[in-house]
């Protein structure tokens, strides 16, 4: 039988049921209703007077000064600043498996250690020295050495005191939120020298790259120095963070020299990627992480930018896999996944000086044009002799020229082709020098890179000892 029928059947056998009922919900509705009895119930809300969390809130209002009416904003930003902080980390996991999916399998086990280390003395340097050069405050606008951290806190923990309306953030928001900018430079070189580096030498590398190197040229534009005086408009760094690191990049590989085996008399040897799938998850891991990376860089919770921002890096970063789909097509005659993956982040270092500050069109060019650069670089320096594993010169090199080049072009506001020009190039000659001096010196040292055997072996057997896969 159908329960419904069911049910209305019972109902009829024992029309008392029903009325009852009735009668129930009439007593109920004719029941005086008082309007102070909502207001007397909650006898709770003294208690919590007493008990003090209604003080203690009143008293964060009043810290607030002029400030107060928008305390729930600077709450929001906070939060969205660790949000975004968390996922600039993620990018580092997107980095380690890019990196070993694109390199042999037998060099896995080094890839994803030089990752780990990168991340934690990143963080570590910037703690004791970084942070407090790349904003010094007072200084000449070139250089100038700061301590370790203390309490951040100390001039405003839950009060706006730290920067105000324009810096929505406590000072540990802002430390955690740039040191997880910080190893960005040195994981960009990571990828560029895999297979073939020593692990020793490419430590102690990335501990001056990140430490020292990364601040000071950070300072000059984000730290009030002169890249800031001479007006120099990057938005989330796409010269001082992805130029910088490309251009590292680019010395290193040239100290370095390229694979055994790879450029030959007969041409050019493949040596194959060994994981594509990895490599897939590592792009859009970073993609995902990117949210974070420009997102973040509003420096607060505001509406209107944030969704700007959303928008145009998520644009600038499909352009970019379309014109790198487009021009490997035409220039290699067939569909090549690596430049896709490759165009994908071109597009978004392209997007990272601008997003704030361009049209929806505008994003959809520069990212566009990115994706097409980055395989026209790929193939030329690979012509050069130039062996980089995971595209990572071109990528963060190239594209954040253009990108930082861009703003003159397609900004909305008054910024200047020749400053914009002068600021990356006095980023990316820094970040190449310091790098070909500090591996040069290195190589005469101590070396850096390893023996013949040791390279045919794999670096996970000969550095490390374990394999990433054991059949």
């Amino acid at each position: 039988m159908n329960t419904k029928h069911a049910s209305l059947t019972s109902i009829g056998t024992a029309p008392w049921k029903f009325l009852l009922l009735a009668a129930a919900l009439l007593f109920s509705y004719a029941l005086p209703v008082h309007a102070d009895d909502h207001v007397e119930a909650p006898a709770v809300t003294e208690v919590e007077e007493e008990a003090g969390p209604v003080d203690d809130y009143n008293e964060l209002l009043e810290a607030q000064g002029e400030y107060a009416p928008a305390y729930d904003f600077f709450t929001t930003s906070m939060l969205w600043t660790v949000i975004a902080a968390a996922l600039v980390f993620l990018m580092h996991l997107g980095f380690a498996t890019l990196e070993s999916g694109l390199c042999q399998r037998k060099n896995v086990v080094n890839v994803l250690f030089k990752n780990v280390f990168i991340i934690s003395i990143g963080v570590v340097t910037y703690a004791f020295f970084g942070f407090n050069t790349h904003y010094p405050g007072e200084f000449n606008g070139w250089f100038s050495w700061g301590g370790m951290i203390g309490d951040l806190n100390a001039d405003g923990g839950n009060t706006w005191g730290y920067g105000g309306l324009g810096l929505a953030m406590t000072g540990f928001g802002d430390f955690i939120f740039q040191a997880m900018f910080a190893a960005t430079g040195a994981t960009i070189v990571s990828g560029a020298v895999a297979e073939r580096v020593k692990l020793g030498s490419f430590m102690i590398f990335a501990v001056l790259f990140v430490g020292v190197a990364y601040p000071i040229a950070g300072s000059w534009h984000w730290g009030g120095g002169v890249l800031a005086d001479m007006g120099f408009k990057d938005f989330a760094g796409s010269t001082v963070v992805h130029a910088f690191g490309g251009f590292g990049a680019l010395a290193c590989v040239m100290v370095l020299g390229p694979r055994k085996g790879k450029y030959t008399e007969n041409g050019i040897k493949p040596i194959p990627a060994h994981s594509f799938p990895l490599a897939a998850i590592g792009v859009f891991l970073l993609m995902f992480g990117w949210y974070g990376f420009n997102g973040g860089s509003v420096l607060s919770a505001e509406p209107g930018a944030l969704g700007l921002v959303f928008t145009t890096t998520t644009l600038g970063a499909c352009a970019g896999a379309l014109g790198a789909i487009t021009v490997s097509w035409f220039m290699l005659k067939k569909p090549d996944l690596s430049m896709a993956l490759n165009g994908l982040l071109a597009g978004l270092v392209g997007i990272t000086a601008n997003a704030d500050v361009i049209s929806v069109s505008g994003a959809l060019i520069i990212g566009l044009i990115a994706g097409g650069l980055v395989v026209v670089s790929i193939i030329f320096l690979d012509k050069s002799k130039i062996d980089d594993p995971v595209g990572a010169i071109s990528v963060h090199g190239v594209c954040g020229v253009w990108g930082t080049i861009a703003v003159a072009i397609f900004g909305t506001g008054d910024f200047s082709m020749a400053t914009q020009i002068k600021g990356t190039l006095l980023v990316s000659v820094f970040a190449f020098v310091f790098a070909y001096i500090v591996f040069s010196v290195l190589k005469a040292v101590m070396g850096v890179r390893v023996s013949e055997e040791e390279e045919e072996r794999g670096l996970d057997i000969s550095e490390h000892g374990q394999e990433a896969y054991t059949n």
